[in-house]
């Protein structure tokens, strides 16, 4: 199949320019914010007051007259440091900050995947046009409407760590004692859950620089050169971080074995490389509600994991670059079997697309290059897919933005909130701006950014069960004014429990700050 020359030069160029523009609008009017970003950005706030590093500082809730500190070890933390350079830089707001990090990883990381290709074997045609398949994926386009910090990070640097993995080609070399030394800090920097796919890339070294000895004993000594700075890289991470409180692999719930647990695995690089499990509000994970029931859920992942290793197989057949069948064959299995066994174990991850993006941008080329090869029916449909893919993406980006611009409100912190009106942040940034004692409570974590000169503390919703853990929600003690901010709903039952859980706080004041929004008030 033939291609213009100067294809990937306009390729490049146009995707440079829609992303600048889209960087531009947002910067203008900044995007919502994920939930898990908004936990490190409180840790930001505590920081930016004198507490250590990665320590979130909230009110203790044995006496929230005093602080308890906790390291935040539960999310990696690139997902605020790196707005943080801006904001330190530049002197920016937080959206703003966020828009400055959303605009330079996706260009640097078009560019690292691209790279990426091209050294895996894929020409500068088929490179470009899997990059640009990328771009019109829905994962590309979510960052401008909400902000997912290590979810961008890792797309920027995942393709450059790639293509260093494939630029060794021997054990004895300094470079790469280094490379693997600091690929692992910096990896899991950007987001925790690079740990898999740096073992994946270690993998990949490690048969690269040994596959042409026949002895047994030489690839264990190429294991251990590999290894051992490995090893040291994990262990600061552990030493340093993991070790520090919590993370998503504490624990587990016992073994549970379900068609979900390795289909959904094997089913990721059409389900995250081809926006599927975007495109359908999350199969299995759907905090805005399910668009299909459990047992249709189950049977499409089923139907799309032998669709997947059939694609996969055909693509291994296929493609003639070695390079790139190796990264892909080793990938694909590694992130089966991790996620298999983690899902296996109920440990808490989630069953979401995103988890698996680096399986799904590996699969992209080779998926190109498979459909160029077939004949013309195949490509028409293929066009057919990626045009709706694109008409999906678009059609989210522009809604999202106009109502992160137009409908959502907007405080001292720059981010559009969600969880608040503009007469609720207009009475949080006046109360904030008037005391320096007060405690504000809110139901989510991304609200806490408008605070500035007080404290916070940050509740779960109480859902319709009406069930909660007055363990994690008591706070006893006083300090100073307290302010309860709760969807107008909360009014009566819900609303009792949370007033209940300050039991040294009586005389509470309702005002009806909007429609939608109340704020109970007590000294």
């Amino acid at each position: 199949m033939a291609f213009p020359k100067q294809l990937p030069k306009i390729i490049f160029i146009l995707l440079i320019v829609l992303t600048a523009i889209a960087g531009y609008a947002i910067f203008r009017h900044p995007m919502a914010i994920f939930p898990d970003p908004s936990w490190g950005f409180q840790v930001m706030r505590s920081m930016q007051h004198g507490g250590g590093f990665n320590m979130k500082i909230i009110p203790d809730q044995g006496n929230i007259a005093h602080n308890y500190s906790e390291f935040l070890s539960w999310w990696s933390p690139g997902q605020y440091l790196a707005p943080y350079f801006f904001i330190n830089i530049f002197h920016v707001n937080v959206g703003q900050a966020c828009a400055l990090t959303i605009l330079t990883c996706e260009i640097v990381g078009l560019f690292g995947f691209y790279q990426f290709f091209k050294k895996a074997g894929f020409s500068a045609n088929i490179s470009a046009i899997s990059i640009a398949f990328m771009a019109c994926q829905m994962f590309y386009v979510v960052p401008f409407v909400f902000y997912n910090g290590g979810e961008v990070l890792l797309f920027a640097f995942g393709g450059w760590f790639l293509y260093c993995c494939l630029s060794f080609n021997r054990v004895k070399d300094w470079r790469l004692i280094l490379f693997i030394l600091l690929s692992g800090w910096i990896g899991f920097i950007c987001k925790s859950s690079f740990m898999w796919f740096y073992a994946a890339g270690l993998c990949i070294i490690w048969i690269r620089v040994s596959r042409t000895h026949t002895i047994l004993g030489k690839w264990i000594v190429n294991g251990l050169w590999i290894g051992v700075p490995a090893v040291a890289s994990f262990a600061g991470i552990y030493v340093t971080y993991l070790s520090r409180g919590y993370n998503p692999t504490s624990g587990g719930n016992g073994l549970k074995l379900l068609w979900e647990t390795f289909g959904f695995p094997l089913a990721s690089p059409l389900l995250s490389g081809f926006s599927v499990d975007d495109l359908t509000h999350g199969l299995l994970y759907h905090p805005d509600g399910p668009m299909f029931s459990y047992a249709i859920s189950v049977f499409i992942i089923v139907a799309l994991a032998i669709a997947t290793v059939f694609i996969v197989i055909r693509i291994l057949k296929t493609v003639p670059y070695t390079e790139y069948k190796l990264v892909l064959s080793v990938v694909y299995i590694v992130s089966v079997l991790f996620f298999g066994m983690a899902f296996l174990r109920q440990l808490a991850i989630s069953y979401e697309g995103r988890h698996f993006r680096m399986v799904g941008l590996v699969f992209i080329p080779g998926a190109v290059y498979l459909v160029s090869r077939l004949q013309v029916g195949y490509r028409v449909m293929f066009a057919l897919v990626w045009m709706g893919i694109t008409y999906a993406s678009l059609q989210y980006v522009i809604n999202g933005y106009i109502t992160n611009r137009d409908q959502g409100s907007h405080g001292t912190s720059g981010i559009t909130q969600q969880f608040l009106d503009q007469a609720g942040i207009n009475e949080v940034t006046k109360l904030d701006n008037s005391h320096t004692n007060a405690v504000f409570v809110f139901l989510s974590p991304d609200l806490a950014l408008e605070v500035r000169n007080n404290r916070f503390i940050t509740l779960d919703p109480i859902d319709q069960t009406m069930k909660i853990n007055y363990e994690d929600y008591q706070h006893c003690g006083h300090s100073g004014p307290l302010h309860i901010f709760l969807p107008s709903n909360y009014k009566g039952a819900k609303a009792a429990m949370i007033l209940k859980s300050f039991e040294d706080y009586k005389g509470f004041k309702l005002t009806q700050l909007s429609l939608d929004y109340v704020m109970y008030s007590a000294d």
